[in-house]
Formats: structure tokens, C-alpha cells, sequence
């Protein structure tokens, strides 16, 4: 329909399409600066109300009128917000030329879209994204969020990252139940809000870890200070209900100077000084060289996760001898591993990884199995007699917990056709007593095999005797601890003979480990020990030279 034509600046026309439209609409003619004359508009433009020459309309709308006046043939896009406050209200909006059927020229259509509703979806679509539903503090991702533009509006400042883990929350939660656990971490972070400075961020970044990112000024001195007074926030016990619970927690920190490292690389570094802090039971700064450790040990991790799966370890194995007759009874087998340049990496580095890491599990599987064939290969290689020895094979407590033993000890001797009294299970004594049920349980169906088994490490920890005495165990092993400096030490021999006296009790055999000299083999003799194991009698060899061994053992005894 043509426009009238008029030199108000608000003529009457007839533009009933305008007002048939369903969103606010208007006709416009862009004018210098953002401004604009209204020539014509519908009652929900009208409801918006704007000024007829768009002096108090938002500047995205005020800068995209300049760009249509400047380039008349071509639309414009924009999105602003009207209003302030909870009433304000998110508009999407497009200006476009009017075709020259009409009757004008360089007049335009202002279409609006009310967003309000979408946007507010997403906003809270975001905070959820970004906050920990719990305790409404942000999260891991809000967290980073927040200290990234912390560090891009104040570049220059020195500031620190502290990692909190409470101590035994998940077994307190298992005590308490769930929900008195979610109030303990919103009284948690209640009471660590109030301990913190003005400026600091809070956020809950896991089940029960806490991040706290703090400006600094002082270095390590200020982060100590901070980190104490965290600390002090668990020095009074949490009443949860009726309860008061008491906790503990673990703090790791990482001091960054500007903006020089990434937020997710501080994270990273407060997370190596939390770990260590756990050890130590110490407020640790994060240390350069830590994570150097922290880097090989996760190198390590991934050779020895591909030594598992390629099959690059060997078993090596020392004997255990008959101390009454100098026989060799069994071998122990002990992993080995050497890395690509023909390097042993020793045991007491790798076991613990592989313990961390969950790959103790495989790497226990993997012994068993190996173990197993190499009896099967001896008695081969024995004419097809059976070999008149056993080997023994520690199992941790996390392949305890984690693995079906006695599946894996069945699997494997059927797979080389040997029976279970050829085979010895070690098991720590922590690993036992820790979880008495599950022992017996495991110690049950490996009993059912005709496996024996054994206690290692025995007097190192807290046994109950009572659990001993149910547990079908068949050796204890006694510590390297008690039998070293044993024959100029009164005290030890009394552990011994007590440690002696309670396996001929029970119906068990004792192994000493750790025997280097000849008279510590004669003083255990003496009070009744049935074998030992250590450097006296052999290192740890290949198995072509334990059967070589084995085999001149027979001949003549090794004492």
C-alpha cells in the first residue's frame, strides 16, 4: 500500500499491515548519529516506548539504524536489551529497506523479537553449567572461568590457587548417610566462606574438594597464612543435626606470578601439592621438581601399562629354603622389568605406580599366569616328573579388593595342567586384616584349589588374632625387620619365638625373610623356624638358573 507522503514527524497513513503483524514493527527513516524518524509503528512497537527519534533506544539498536543509513540496500541484525532490572527485556532485531513498490525511498522496517524468555532459559541453562547445584558456589568450569578474567582484568597481580580435600569424608558419609553428607559440605563451604577476604573465590570443584583463588602479595608467606587460616576453619567439630563430626582436611597450593601460566595448568600444579599433602599431612606449596617426579611417574605409568600388554616383564625367583635340611622347598617370583635400553627399573619403583594407577591388578593376573607356565615348562624340562617345589606369588590388597583371585589361580592351572599345591598366594597382612570377610572368603576358594597360602610381612602390622585363627592361612612370613641384627638383639629373638610359637599353635609354618648370614639361619633353626628365604642362600635369578639351582639342591644342600 503507498505511504502517504508528509513533512510530520508522525503522519497519519495507512499502514494496516504494520499493526497485522505479530511482533513490534515500524517504519523508519535513518537519520545521522543512530537517530531515526518514526513514521509509522503497531501497538507492541508502541508498548515498547521508545522516542520518535530513538534518543533513549539501546545502542546496539542506535548503531545498526547508523549502519542502514549508511548502507541503504542491505539489512541489519542485531540483538540488545530494553530496560533494566528484572524487567528488562532481550530483543532480537532486523532492519530492512522497504521495497520502492511502496512509494518511499530510504524508508525502513524495524522488526523486534522478544528473546526474553529464551535468553533467561539459557542464562540459567549457563549458571547451571557453570555452579555446583549443592552449595551453589561455581564448579569446576565456573571456577576457571572466574579466575581467568580475574587475571585478565588485573594481569600484573600476583595470585594463588588452594586445593582443600577433606580427609575420611567418604567413609563419614557412609556412617551418616547421603543427606547429612551434602549438609556437611554446605556447612563445609559456610564456614570456609566466612574464613576468606574480600575478592577471594570459593568453589566446590569435586564430591568433597574445595578451590580457593586468593590475590597475593607477600608469596609463600601470604599463601601459608591464607592456608592456615583454612585450615583453622576444622579445628572445632561440624554439627550435623544431633551429630558433631569431626574433620580434617588435606591443602595443596600453587603460587603463579601474572598471567604467565594457563588457570588449568595452576589447577594441575595445586593438584601434584595436594597429593603430596595427603602424605604428608603438611600445608605444601607446589614445587617445580615435584612435578617433574610427578611427570615420570606418569611416563612410567604409561611404559609399564605397555610392558603389561606386550608381555616385556619376567619373573625372577629366590628360593625359600628347608632351614632343618637345606633343601629348596619353593621359589618366590618376583616381577622384573627392564626398560628399552636393557635397564632394570627396581620394584620398589614401579610396584607403587602400578598400585596408584589400578594396573597392579593386570600386572598381578600377568604373575600368576606366568608362574604357573614356568612349573609346567620345569616339569617338562624334568622329564615329565613334576619338579618337588612350589612357587609363591604375592597378590596386593587392591587385586584383593579389585580382582577374582581365585578365578584367576583356577584359570591358570587348568591352562597348564598343574595342580594348586603347586602354587603359594602371598598376601600382606594389612591386606588380610584389613578386610577379614573378604579374606576368608577368597582364602576359602583358594584353599578349595589346594592352594596355600601365606602371610607376608607378618608383625609388621595390627592383626586380630581372633581373624587369624578363622583365616586358613598356612605360612606366616616373618619380617626382614625382626631377623636383621636378630643374633646381637634380644628383643627380636623374643618376636621370633613368639611369632614361632603362635604359627606351631595355629598349624602353620614360618618363613623368615631377609636371612644374610649363616648365623641368623642357625639361630632361626634353632627356634624352630621351617624355612627362609634371603641373600644368604641367593638373589633373585632367571628361571633357567632357579631350576639349575633347584636341580643341584637335590645333590647337595644349599646349607
Amino acid at each position: 500500500m503507498p505511504i502517504d507522503r508528509t513533512d510530520e514527524d508522525r503522519p497519519s497513513l495507512f499502514v494496516g499491515w504494520i499493526d497485522a503483524l505479530p511482533v513490534p514493527a515500524a517504519l523508519i527513516r535513518p537519520l545521522a548519529r543512530g537517530n531515526f524518524r518514526l513514521h509509522a509503528s503497531n501497538a507492541a512497537f508502541d508498548r515498547l516506548n521508545l522516542s520518535p527519534a530513538g534518543a533513549n533506544a539501546p545502542i546496539e539498536m542506535r548503531r545498526a539504524v547508523e549502519r542502514a543509513e549508511q548502507n541503504p540496500d542491505d539489512s541489519q541484525e542485531f540483538s540488545c536489551q530494553l530496560g533494566e532490572g528484572p524487567s528488562a527485556r532481550d530483543l532480537r532485531g532486523s532492519i530492512g529497506p522497504l521495497s520502492e513498490d511502496c512509494g518511499a525511498e530510504n524508508l525502513f522496517l524495524l522488526t523486534l523479537i522478544d528473546r526474553t524468555q529464551e535468553m533467561m532459559t539459557e542464562r540459567n541453562l549457563r549458571r547451571e553449567l557453570v555452579s555446583d547445584s549443592l552449595t551453589g558456589l561455581p564448579n569446576r568450569a565456573g571456577f576457571e572461568e572466574l579466575v581467568e578474567q580475574r587475571i585478565v582484568a588485573d594481569p600484573a597481580a600476583d595470585h594463588s590457587i588452594l586445593l582443600l580435600d577433606l580427609a575420611r569424608f567418604s567413609r563419614i558419609n557412609e556412617h551418616i548417610g547421603p543427606l547429612a553428607g551434602d549438609e556437611l559440605i554446605i556447612t563445609v563451604a559456610r564456614r570456609l566462606k566466612s574464613s576468606l577476604r574480600s575478592g577471594d573465590i570459593l568453589a566446590r570443584t569435586g564430591g568433597d574438594e574445595f578451590a580457593i583463588s586468593s590475590r597475593i602479595a607477600g608469596g609463600r608467606a601470604d599463601v601459608r597464612e591464607i592456608a592456615r587460616r583454612i585450615r583453622g576453619c576444622f579445628d572445632h567439630p561440624f554439627r550435623i543435626g544431633e551429630l558433631k563430626v569431626s574433620v580434617d582436611c588435606a591443602l595443596g597450593c600453587t603460587i603463579q606470578p601474572g598471567s604467565d601460566t594457563g588457570v588449568a595448568d595452576q589447577i594441575r600444579h595445586a593438584q601434584i601439592a595436594l597429593k603430596r599433602a595427603k602424605q604428608t599431612d603438611r600445608i605444601e606449596i607446589y614445587e617445580p621438581e615435584a612435578a617433574m617426579l610427578s611427570d615420570n611417574r606418569f611416563g612410567l605409568e604409561t611404559a609399564l601399562r605397555n610392558a603389561i600388554e606386550e608381555d616385556r616383564l619376567h619373573l625372577a625367583f629366590q628360593p625359600l629354603v628347608e632351614l632343618a635340611t637345606g633343601k629348596v622347598a619353593g621359589f618366590e617370583a618376583l616381577a622384573r622389568w627392564d626398560n628399552a635400553k636393557g635397564g632394570a627399573i627396581s620394584p620398589t619403583e614401579f610396584i607403587p605406580i602400578a598400585e596408584d594407577s589400578g594396573l597392579i591388578v593386570p600386572l598381578g593376573q600377568w604373575a600368576i599366569a606366568k608362574a604357573a607356565s614356568t612349573i609346567a615348562e620345569w616339569d617338562a624340562r624334568n622329564g615329565g616328573t613334576p619338579v618337588d617345589c612350589y612357587f609363591s606369588v604375592n597378590v596386593s590388597a587392591i587385586q584383593l579388593v579389585r580382582d577374582d583371585v581365585a578365578a584367576v589361580v583356577r584359570q591358570a592351572l587348568a591352562a597348564n595342567a598343574i595342580g594348586g599345591e603347586r602354587l603359594m598366594i602371598e598376601l600382606t597382612e594389612s591386606a588380610i586384616i584389613g578386610d577379614p570377610d573378604l579374606a576368608l572368603s577368597v582364602l576359602s576358594e583358594l584353599k578349595a584349589l589346594s592352594t596355600r597360602v601365606a602371610m607376608d610381612d607378618f608383625g609388621t602390622g595390627y592383626s586380630n588374632l581372633a581373624y587369624l585363627q578363622r583365616l586358613p592361612l598356612d605360612v606366616l612370613k616373618i619380617d626382614r625387620s625382626f631377623v636383621e641384627h636378630m643374633v646381637d638383639d634380644r628383643d627380636k629373638v623374643a618376636i621370633v619365638r613368639t611369632i614361632q610359637s603362635l604359627a606351631e599353635t595355629l598349624g602353620m609354618k614360618t618363613t623368615a625373610e631377609g636371612v644374610e648370614t649363616a648365623d641368623q639361619a642357625r639361630l632361626l633353626s634353632a627356634l624352630g623356624c621351617d624355612f627362609g628365604q634371603g641373600f644368604l642362600f641367593a638373589h633373585p635369578m632367571i628361571a633357567d638358573n632357579a631350576f639349575d639351582y633347584w636341580r643341584q639342591s637335590l645333590a647337595r644342600p644349599i646349607i
